[in-house]
């Protein structure tokens, strides 16, 4: 009797989380490069990633937290990104989402380091035990050379005849 009053309890519980289950948000997000962005990306560039989060389930999601995040993966350098130098945009606050509702943003960064990396947005309902987030959307930034000749060259050259242009001026208001 006491193993039938058991199963019974149990089932109960179990019945009432998956109860639970059906009709708490679900959130899914979707993320993808913004039109406009760099094809071959470098340092220095701006890039711009676009979200949506959808509450797919049958409850509304309130106070909807979501983020952006990074992630190093060369190898030998795999490590998250603290992104206060790539974005001033980490996070939004999504009030409220009803069933079927969607929510879109722009996640602009501008790529400090060159290397392979993964851009991953994360969102959680206040009330959710879980994390919920998008694919991963892969990244590669190529090297930006620091000297360039193109914008060397007109210094390097005009410095001096600039110069050279003020020293005759001068030794002809000499003579």
């Amino acid at each position: 009797m006491k193993h039938w009053i058991l199963a019974l309890a149990f089932a109960c519980v179990g019945g009432m989380g998956l109860a639970h289950a059906q009709t708490a948000p679900q959130l899914s997000i979707a993320l993808n490069p913004a039109p406009g962005n760099p094809p071959s990306p470098e340092m220095g560039n701006w890039m711009h990633f676009r979200s949506v989060v959808r509450n797919t389930g049958a409850a509304p999601a309130q106070s909807v937290v979501a983020w952006i995040g990074l992630v190093r993966v060369d190898a030998g350098h795999e490590q998250p990104m603290d992104l206060e130098d790539w974005s001033a945009h980490k996070a939004v606050v999504i009030p409220s989402l009803q069933p079927g509702q969607s929510f879109t943003t722009e996640w602009p960064m501008r790529l400090i380091q060159n290397g392979d990396y993964r851009v991953v947005i994360s969102a959680a309902e206040r009330h959710a035990s879980r994390l919920d987030s998008s694919p991963f959307l892969d990244l590669h930034v190529r090297v930006k050379p620091t000297v360039e000749s193109r914008r060397i060259l007109p210094v390097a050259i005009g410095v001096p005849l600039l110069l050279a242009l003020i020293a005759g001026l001068r030794l002809r208001r000499r003579a």
